[in-house]
């Protein structure tokens, strides 16, 4: 059966596309520590070190398939660090024996309701496992805010997690997207180091990324060829057919390798990483020959997202 490469949505759209827009997260330092000593690893002192947090993060949220920019995090605490980060501001707020979490729920819920007020982001991503912000998630998503809920490896099973934590699970369910932390990761970046894989974050610095490219190429090179290599030729015409067409990915195919690679790499590819990845497609499919094509190609705006001009990644 051939494949329809310029179809146009179906509506019944995949709960894992893409979503893109700015982001403000906003976190609940407490609920943070506690997620992060989930791990067997991670055994917590009183100080924790937030450098890098945005990083952690915004990759996460890539994970989940949300290609957003996080321009700032909100650290709801009642515990002083010494740290004065760009992009996070600390709210300081009673301790939790002291008031019940009262005063962290007014705050969360007073910069989450100015936030879907003001509309000065498409997303925000909370930090917490309070039920009790049901109402006030469920009021900013009625306003046209989409909220994700930051979660552990459990939130994977959520018929589970209602049974074991239905309280979680309530507020999970009502998220927009559960945004998946590995708990070792969290655990290491809290204890100041550097977790694995967090060097092309989108807050490292740029030469990283660049250092990395030709790693990342003859990754990208052996996933595709494999793809490649299962596809009846009658699909690989199909596909030469519309790279010939067309200076952007088919839609389809273009969705199908992005996942083959997050599942490769363990993460999101970088907007470099996608265009090489594309400029790779068009060699394996079409030969060495259209490299020169290719990076002409890349340098306009239907490559920078991969698909033809009229349709939105």
């Amino acid at each position: 059966m051939k494949r329809e490469y310029f179809s146009s949505f179906k509506k019944d759209r995949h709960s894992q596309e893409p979503r893109s827009g700015s982001c403000i997260a906003l976190v609940d330092a407490r609920f943070l520590i506690w997620l992060a000593q989930q791990s067997a690893q991670g055994i917590m002192g009183e100080m924790v070190n937030r450098q890098g947090l945005l990083g952690l993060l915004s990759q996460a949220m890539a994970n989940a398939g949300l290609e957003v920019d996080l321009i700032r995090v909100y650290w709801y605490t009642d515990r002083a660090d010494g740290l004065f980060l760009d992009d996070q501001i600390v709210r300081w707020v009673q301790t939790h024996d002291v008031d019940g979490g009262a005063s962290m729920l007014r705050a969360v819920g007073q910069d989450l309701a100015q936030l879907a007020q003001s509309h000065s982001c498409n997303h925000v991503l909370i930090a917490t496992d309070d039920e009790r912000f049901l109402s006030d998630i469920d009021a900013a998503q009625l306003s046209g805010l989409s909220v994700h809920v930051l979660a552990d490896e459990s939130a994977r099973n959520m018929p589970q997690m209602m049974k074991s934590d239905p309280g979680w699970g309530r507020l999970l369910a009502q998220a927009d997207r559960r945004v998946v932390v590995n708990a070792q990761a969290l655990s290491e970046l809290l204890q100041g180091k550097l977790p694995a894989g967090l060097m092309a974050l989108p807050h490292a610095p740029a030469s990283a990324s660049v250092e990395n490219l030709e790693e990342v190429r003859q990754t990208i090179t052996e996933v595709i060829t494999a793809w490649w290599d299962e596809e009846p030729e009658d699909l690989r015409e199909d596909l030469r057919d519309a790279l010939q067409v067309s200076r952007g990915v088919p839609q389809e195919v273009d969705r199908q390798l992005l996942l083959r690679m997050r599942q490769r790499l363990t993460r999101a590819l970088s907007l470099n990483e996608k265009k090489l990845l594309r400029e790779v497609l068009r060699n394996v499919a079409m030969g060495p020959a259209v490299t020169s094509t290719s990076i002409t190609a890349a340098a306009s705006p239907s490559a920078l997202t991969g698909l033809p001009m009229d349709i939105e990644d």
